[in-house]
């Protein structure tokens, strides 16, 4: 599993111009399965993007959680195999049936976790992603 994420001031997510999904000051990430991912790295990751330390507290030192919302977009491309030639491979990517069920056990996690705090995409949608980075503050979790 990879979880490629930002710290953002806004950011919302379209599908054919209709606007889905919307935050203000909080985390957008984008979320990918492997072959090899299964339920039991969702725990681990649902802690980590939780209580990972990115905004600033009162000193202004990256040191807080986010008080904010989540954007979860799903995003089979974060397995990508790029080192031959220049079309990239997703033969790594976890199956469409199964990465899905994954991501929306995730959501329901990180849900549980962060009560109405989560909004999404749609899996398997073609999404236009519009957001204003703060920092930027770019992380990849992997696991």
């Amino acid at each position: 599993m990879k979880i490629v994420f930002q710290r953002v001031k806004n950011a919302s997510l379209k599908i054919n111009g209709t606007l889905i999904s919307q935050i203000d000051n909080g985390i957008v990430a984008y979320v990918g399965f492997s072959q090899s991912d299964n339920e039991t790295c969702l725990d681990y990751m649902v802690n980590k993007l939780s209580g990972i330390r990115i905004f600033n507290d009162e000193n202004g030192k990256i040191n807080l959680p986010n008080s904010g919302e989540f954007l979860i977009v799903p995003n089979f491309t974060l397995f990508a195999e790029t080192s031959h030639g220049f079309r990239p491979s997703f033969i790594n990517a976890q199956s469409p049936e199964i990465a899905k069920d994954l991501f929306n056990k995730f959501v329901k996690k990180l849900e549980d976790k962060n009560p109405n705090k989560i909004k999404t995409g749609v899996f398997g949608a073609d999404m236009e992603i519009t957001q204003t980075n703060d920092g930027p503050i770019t992380i990849i979790l992997e696991n």
